[in-house]
């Protein structure tokens, strides 16, 4: 695997590109199938990262920051800008440069660099508004207000903190009143304007527009009934601790044959309207907590007969859904709201049914907010990620706030959108292309939440001017940029630029070039990432179709074969992953929805949008690791033929992490084997897969559903669900003894294989 150095194998600056060398020309990116698309991310941790404590330094004319690759005078004191060819004068405070003396930002070693800004006052502390869903089982409500309790105490004291609960209806508490617990109740049952609920909330006098950013300490203290609602955990952990011992579960009847009353989307948009109020422009948090369906008021997605079930892919797909348009509109509304007041969307939602994640989705990705789908607020998978959310040091996400991204590109690049947690700002210039995927028309995105995990997926777009190469281009290298202005997690304005160079391929010459700088795990991921988005915008589109065309375009393009003759058919170790990638997508929960419901595969695909390629990958092909007395701990084909007695195996699915025992293992174990003197070795391979199980665990957000299963045992569908089936019922007479089989009819990845050969050579 072409692996770069640096954290994650995302390189020094924590880009990777589908290819490292670009075709030239329209006519040529079309040809090589995969698009132009780099994986980025804006504000990855990096140990080596220079941080210098002054403003940037611009180009006059297309405002990119200056960078390793200008061409500097230092006689004249003059720079070139690589991307516009300008001609910039360096200002007095660089006066002493010299070719001796170089500024850390033109050395080539500091491709990226943060800019920390001066503080003109104090830094605004972080604003986390809860928001609790009250129409639960008791138990339910008792996990998670102990899990509420953690997280206020996990706080930084100076952090603001605001409550609101729900059911029937939505009570904002006021917690700057100690003495008597004093609410606000809005009804649940139909929308309210931002104004009606500014009124209500005593917060509409003397308002200033919504989101306009207000520097530091200015922006707490201009509206005085800030204090009401929202104040340092420090001084109300009392107070809030008290209400949450006195809050019980909805009191709201509920008649036989019905749903819970719940008012979901009410609850968000009086959330919305009161952060807006009291801190438009720095950065805030809404933590919504979910326990069941919306059913009342505006995103309902569900009556309250239940009669009626949730909506399924099958209802999707056949416009079944009475409530689903109307709903997502209702979200996209909120978002554009919470966008406007640099304010972030977080979503738990812990349920058996759904709760609405398909319809929300809009309102969390386009503010950057953090999603965690659980079956209950008692189970690891909720109670462990929301701890994470607050925990600082070496677990800490690196919440970060109001972050805008700006990219720069070489003259005949242009850019066609980005897929990932961010919101288009509608800026547009000569950079932008016609066609447009995901979030574009634009060369500047806002992210109003985004971590040290955050990455985003930009397509580009390759169109020669006439005058392609103009006298000023220097050789054959192309130049992006990509600047990310960001609040850091201590209230501190940031600026990260990454500038990176890549290489134009002689289009005369053959595709070698491109093939050396093809990069198959990024391409697998851009692959998965524009078939999901596909799926979502494009009525009709049969995505399995569409991967198998483009994986054989690309293997008649890059293959060595001779016409018409399969078993000749071989492809350059830089592609010789990828057709195991791509059978793994097609039969992965991004492509196969039919057993899974909407909110998962929103919630899926929401993950796979934001995360690392390592990641991504994991998503859609698992590993798989094996343990056994005769060997130390070894990588296994993801293969039914994997599956032995006396083993045990080790999946890492990336939501789910499974540890299945052999037959004869989990025989010994249900013996006591382990706990026998002699058996000392037994009892450390029943150990091992859980420790390892335990690091995967320990690293990632949201924490993934352990399961721990046995051969033949039922949760073993986990396991085998993953696996190729290289023995079905069918082929029952090749199994090796111990070995399983599997029962399907899908086809194995050697027959997949055998398949594209063919197809691949044809004249």
């Amino acid at each position: 695997m072409s692996e770069t150095p640096g954290s994650e194998a995302d390189g020094p600056e924590g880009v990777r590109m589908t290819w490292n060398v670009w075709p030239r020309s329209k006519v040529e990116a079309s040809k090589c199938v995969v698009p132009v698309a780099a994986a980025v991310s804006p504000i990855r941790h990096s140990p080596e990262l220079t941080v210098l404590p002054y403003l940037a330094l611009r180009c006059k004319t297309c405002v990119a920051v200056l960078n390793p690759y200008a061409r500097v005078d230092f006689t004249v004191k003059i720079w070139i800008c690589p991307f516009c060819f300008q001609r910039n004068q360096f200002p007095q405070h660089y006066a002493a440069i010299s070719e001796t003396n170089v500024p850390a930002e033109l050395w080539q070693q500091f491709s990226t660099i943060e800019y920390a800004l001066p503080v003109s006052d104090a830094a605004p502390p972080p604003v986390f508004l809860f928001v609790l869903d009250l129409c639960v089982i008791d138990e339910e409500l008792e996990f998670v207000k102990s899990a509420l309790r953690q997280a206020v105490s996990l706080l930084p004291e100076n952090a603001l903190v605001g409550f609101i609960s729900f059911g029937t209806q939505v009570h904002v508490h006021e917690l700057g009143f100690s003495d008597l617990s004093k609410v606000y109740v809005f009804r649940g049952n139909k929308e309210l304007t931002k104004e009606q609920i500014l009124d209500q909330l005593g917060l509409s006098a003397g308002q200033r527009g919504p989101g306009k950013a207000m520097p530091g300490a200015a922006a707490m203290s201009y509206h005085g009934n800030v204090n009401r609602f929202l104040l340092p955990a420090a001084d109300c952990e009392y107070t809030l601790n008290s209400l949450l011992d006195e809050i019980q579960t909805d009191q709201w009847p509920v008649q036989p044959g019905n749903r819970s009353l719940r008012c979901t989307g009410v609850a968000l948009s009086v959330a919305a309207g009161l952060l807006g109020a009291c801190i438009p422009g720095t950065g805030a948090r809404i933590i919504g907590l979910v326990g069941g369906p919306c059913t009342e008021g505006p995103g309902t997605i569900v009556s309250k007969d239940l009669s009626e079930p949730v909506r399924s892919h099958k209802d999707l797909d056949k416009d079944a859904a009475p409530h689903f348009n109307k709903a997502v509109k209702f979200y996209e509304n909120l978002a554009k709201q919470l966008v406007g007041q640099g304010h972030v969307l977080d979503l738990f939602a812990s349920a058996l049914d759904q709760v609405g994640v398909a319809e929300m989705k809009v309102a969390v990705e386009r503010t950057g907010g953090l999603v965690v789908l659980a079956e209950s607020f008692g189970h690891s998978v909720f109670k462990d990620s929301f701890k994470r959310i607050f925990e600082d040091g070496e677990q800490s996400l690196g919440l970060s706030f109001n972050g805008t991204l700006d990219i720069f590109c070489s003259k005949d690049i242009k850019i066609q959108g980005i897929i990932g947690p961010c919101t288009s700002l509608e800026k547009k210039g000569p950079a932008c292309a016609d066609t447009v995927i995901g979030q574009g028309n634009t060369t500047s995105w806002k992210m109003c939440g985004l971590d040290k995990s955050t990455r985003l997926t930009v397509f580009f777009d390759i169109s020669p001017s006439d005058r392609s190469t103009s006298p000023a281009t220097p050789s054959q290298q192309l130049y992006l940029q990509f600047a990310t202005s960001y609040q850091s997690p201590e209230g501190q304005m940031r600026l990260r630029v990454t500038t990176i160079t890549r290489r134009w391929a002689d289009s005369s010459a053959s595709t070698e070039e491109l093939v050396e700088g093809f990069d198959q795990e990024t391409a697998a991921v851009v692959m998965a990432r524009l078939t999901s988005l596909k799926m979502e915008m494009e009525e009709e589109f049969d995505p399995t179709r569409w991967l198998d065309r483009a994986l054989i375009r690309l293997c008649s393009k890059f293959g060595d074969y001779r016409k018409d003759d399969p078993s000749s058919f071989t492809l350059n170790p830089n592609f010789s992953i990828l057709p195991q990638f791509m059978f793994n997508l097609r039969r992965s929960q991004f492509v196969q929805v039919f057993n899974n419901s909407p909110d998962e595969t929103a919630y899926f695909r929401m993950l796979l949008n934001r995360e690392s390629i390592l990641n991504s990958v994991v998503m859609i092909q698992p590993s798989l690791l094996s343990f056994s007395f005769s060997s130390p701990p070894a990588p296994a084909l993801l293969d039914v033929a994997s599956i032995a007695a006396d083993h045990i195996l080790l999946l890492d699915a990336y939501f789910s992490v499974v540890i299945f025992h052999g037959m004869t293992i989990a025989q010994w174990r249900n013996m006591g084997y382990q706990n026998l003197p002699e058996h000392q070795a037994f009892k450390q391979l029943l150990q091992a897969p859980h420790e390892e199980a335990q690091m995967i665990i320990s690293s990632r957000f949201p924490v993934p559903r352990l399961v721990v299963c046995d051969q033949h045992g039922s949760q073993a569908r986990f396991l085998l669900a993953k696996l190729n089936p290289s023995a079905t019922y069918n082929s029952a007479h090749e199994v090796t003894p111990g070995s399983d089989v599997i029962f399907t009819d899908d086809v194995s990845l050697q027959v997949f294989f055998e398949h594209l050969q063919r197809l691949a050579v044809q004249s």
